[in-house]
This record gives structure tokens, sequence and C-alpha cells, in this order.
């Protein structure tokens, strides 16, 4: 980013586009989003947001750098239970369909194959350690940490956007959420029970 705001009004302006834009490219990608629909909706202007993001570009990886981060922070992972956290991916991703959104453009726009991002043991490190420190102990099973960390967040998407079968809203009774959490709660469990 260029230039962050200094005074109130400024960091205000630069949280309303952060908001707008999120959604922009949630809905259309990278490609599709219009920065004039993104200064319109944030009531700012062009220059504005250059001058905070640089262009289009570097705001999207403002925006999915920081998802990644803050889903990361909110859902810190629990090696030692790590149907609970499958289950909290599932509830974030229940609260914030717009972070699935950004990285299914970020797969089809930049990375096809792959790690999603460039910098991932930067994101991954403290995970995948947590995970071989609970195989260590006996606690998971075995296998490549990496390969046991996309195997739960890829249960845990079953029901988000991103699912070829069925995407579920935070809209639903609550009963049926409670009925997916279970059984993803319990194929976690036995998906990752060491042997």
């Amino acid at each position: 980013m260029a230039d962050q705001p200094l005074t109130s009004r400024g960091a205000a302006t630069y949280q309303r586009i952060l908001d707008v834009a999120t959604q922009e490219f949630a809905q259309h990608g990278i490609a599709g989003a219009r920065i004039e629909r993104i200064v319109s909706a944030a009531r700012t202007n062009k220059a504005q947001l250059y001058a905070y993001f640089g262009n289009k570009e570097k705001l999207f990886d403002a925006i999915f750098f920081g998802s990644l981060e803050r889903i990361t922070n909110v859902v810190p992972i629990d090696a030692d239970d790590l149907a609970d956290w499958a289950v909290r991916l599932y509830d974030e991703y229940l609260r914030r369909p717009d972070l699935i959104r950004l990285a299914t453009w970020a797969r089809l726009e930049r990375r096809p194959v792959g790690h999603l991002v460039e910098d991932h043991d930067r994101l991954d490190d403290r995970k995948l350690g947590a995970i071989a420190e609970a195989q260590a102990a006996g606690r998971v099973r075995q296998g490549d940490p990496f390969d046991v960390m996309a195997m739960v967040i890829a249960m845990s998407m079953a029901w988000s956007p991103v699912s070829n079968v069925y995407a579920a809203t935070d809209d639903e009774p609550a009963d049926v959420h409670d009925q997916r959490r279970a059984l993803l709660r319990e194929s976690v469990r036995r998906a990752v029970a060491a042997e």
C-alpha cells in the first residue's frame, strides 16, 4: 500500500474502500471488479483509492492477504481437536462467505495450481507445526502435516460457497447447521484419529 491514512477521516475512507472492495471482488473477481463501482459506493474518488492502494491488483492483495490473516487469527488451529477446528471454520465460512469467494477468485485468476499464495509458509508454519507436534505425540494420524491440514480444511468447506453440491447460508435453520456440525465433527475426528 502506498500511503496509510493519518487522520480519522482518512482512516474511515480507507476502511470504506476496503469494505466495499471486499464485496466487489467477492462478487465479480479481480478482472470483473470495477474501480468506478468501488469509489462510488465508498463515497470517495479514484485518486484517493490509488493513493492508499496503488492500483486494483494491490487493492485485491490488501483485501485477500488481510482475509487470510483474519481467518488464521479468528479461527486459530487446535491440533489436539482438529474436529472442533473444522467446525469453527465451517461457522466462519457461514459468517463470512466473501472470504471463500476471494480465495476462489485468487485460485481461478492467479494461481490455478500449487499453493494459493507464494508466502504460504508464513501463514501455515504455526498450523503445520501444531499438527506435526500432535502427530509426534500420537494424537493425530501420521502423514504429511500439510495434507492433514488440507483435508480438514476441505471437509470444513463441504457446504461453503465453493461447494459443488450445496452452498449453505447463515439464514438456514439452526438445527440444520447443528446436524452438519455434528457430522463434520465426527467425520474429521475419525479421519485424523491416530491409528
